[in-house]
């Protein structure tokens, strides 16, 4: 075969972890999960567009010398699926595609020769009407395991961890991933205009062995630990920002190692680059004092005029809430929060957000 017959062929990939550097060009459907739009040092445009499917995450570029697949990603909705098309080169021992072209596909179209269930999370099934571009969210967590049950030496390192930290054992457990589990995950769109019935708050809940719920509020869905993981991760995936509050510094940690613990891929990076604004915008890393006082969610709250998230239950209070099978009151506590935290996102993107330049409206 000649270097040209080469050039010219064109091989479908399965999904991205086919991927790799090859002296023939790559057809590719994968989801849009962001879009930069960047200059070179000369000032030329560029794009870096981050690419997913179940399999994984790969980063594509798109260079001045395809100014068609420029301006159709430019136009292309966050979260669409797409078919591009281009070479593949490695960087930093990563691959790293170089579209030539892209389009989105149109609702209902099927590609030929090509699965579309590796783009889609069947987890995305039972929570399909919550996807939304701002995803709000707060975890209440409690223990999860009965410490007579642990090995001497995990239990003799729990205890020394709970005496070095002056805390009662049972709170050590259930602000660990590894003794403790997620029993509610509130879910609001960020963007919804409050009281608008965009802007209820959806409360995913783990209820307890052996307690049932005679009649279901219609804002809250009972399903298992593993399954709220799951549905956590395929929204994540679907959003623009996913928006918290020290999110870094517990919700996605505690979530991503329960998540390991479940075998449930974690495919949204929500730990990385501390600073950045997306895929992650934890509030409290953006309007902290760093030590120069408290800065707790109720505090921030009370600061702003905002309603303060905290009443007749505080976090203290979850797992012994949980232990009585008081698992609407948890959730009913768990949706303040987030519909507080949306507050306070709203009031950042108007105020601080919308003049960094870091910082771009969500695309519809």
């Amino acid at each position: 075969m000649s270097n040209d017959e080469q050039n010219l062929r064109i091989v479908l990939a399965t999904n991205l972890s086919d991927l790799q550097a090859a002296d023939h060009d790559w057809d590719v459907y994968a989801q849009l999960r962001s879009v930069k739009e960047l200059q070179t040092k000369s000032g030329k445009p560029y794009l870096v567009v981050e690419l997913a499917d179940l399999h994984g995450v790969v980063e594509g570029k798109i260079w001045d010398n395809a100014p068609a697949a420029m301006a159709a990603t430019k136009e292309t909705a966050i979260g669409a699926i797409v078919k591009l098309r281009g070479k593949v080169k490695m960087w930093n021992e990563q691959a790293q595609i170089v579209i030539e072209r892209l389009k989105a596909l149109e609702p209902g179209e099927q590609p030929e020769g090509f699965d579309l269930d590796q783009l889609v999370d069947p987890a995305l099934q039972s929570v399909e009407d919550l996807i939304c571009g701002t995803l709000v969210f707060d975890i209440e967590t409690v223990p999860a395991i009965d410490m007579r049950d642990l090995p001497a030496t995990v239990a003799g390192a729990l205890s020394d961890n709970a005496a070095k930290k002056d805390m009662d054992t049972a709170a050590v457990m259930g602000m660990s991933p590894f003794f403790g589990k997620v029993v509610s995950l509130a879910i609001g769109d960020g963007e919804a205009e409050p009281g608008s019935e965009a802007a209820q708050v959806t409360v995913l809940a783990v209820p307890p062995d052996g307690f049932k719920i005679d009649e279901c509020p219609p804002w809250l869905r009972l399903m298992s630990e593993p399954d709220l993981l799951r549905a956590f991760w395929a929204l994540a995936a679907k959003a623009e920002c996913v928006v918290s509050y020290n999110g870094r510094g517990f919700d996605v940690p505690f979530l991503v190692a329960r998540s390991m613990i479940h075998g449930i891929p974690a495919r949204v990076d929500l730990v990385s680059s501390k600073w950045s604004l997306r895929p992650h915008l934890d509030l409290f890393e953006l309007v902290t004092q760093r030590g120069r006082g408290p800065s707790k969610l109720d505090v921030v709250c009370w600061a702003l005029g905002i309603e303060s998230p905290k009443g007749v239950m505080d976090g203290s209070m979850v797992a012994p809430a949980y232990a009585a099978g008081e698992i609407v009151k948890i959730a009913e506590y768990n949706a303040h929060d987030v519909r507080a935290t949306a507050e306070v996102y709203r009031k950042c993107r108007d105020m601080i957000l919308r003049y960094r330049s870091d910082w771009a409206p969500n695309r519809k």
